[in-house]
């Protein structure tokens, strides 16, 4: 996945002790997306816009706020986490990379 002509913000975002990393970017046409490492663990994160989680390489379990269900992905595949809500990530081994597109309803 490639992004042209856009803003990049230098300073990384820093979570979890520093086992999940990520940039922001700005496209030409306003949107955000931001982009990123997982190391191996399990975190929770909560959403203010819908996202849309892109793997671009290693794999992941996902169990989004008030669901029963855990779904597994990899790469080439991506989940949607909605708006005003939240989602529990687990890498078991490896690194995990995504691209998180912010999605304005």
């Amino acid at each position: 996945m490639e992004f042209k002509n856009v803003s990049a913000q230098a300073k990384a975002n820093i979570y979890f002790e520093g086992k999940v990393v990520s940039h922001g970017i700005t496209l030409e046409d306003g949107t955000t997306k931001s982009f990123g490492i997982i190391y191996p663990g399990e975190y929770h994160f909560g959403t203010e816009a819908a996202e849309r989680m892109d793997v671009t390489s290693g794999s992941c379990s996902v169990k989004i706020d008030g669901s029963e269900e855990t779904a597994e992905y990899k790469e080439g595949s991506f989940f949607n986490i909605g708006a005003n809500s939240g989602f529990t990530i687990t890498v078991e081994s490896g690194l995990f990379q995504y691209v998180c597109s912010y999605i304005k309803e």
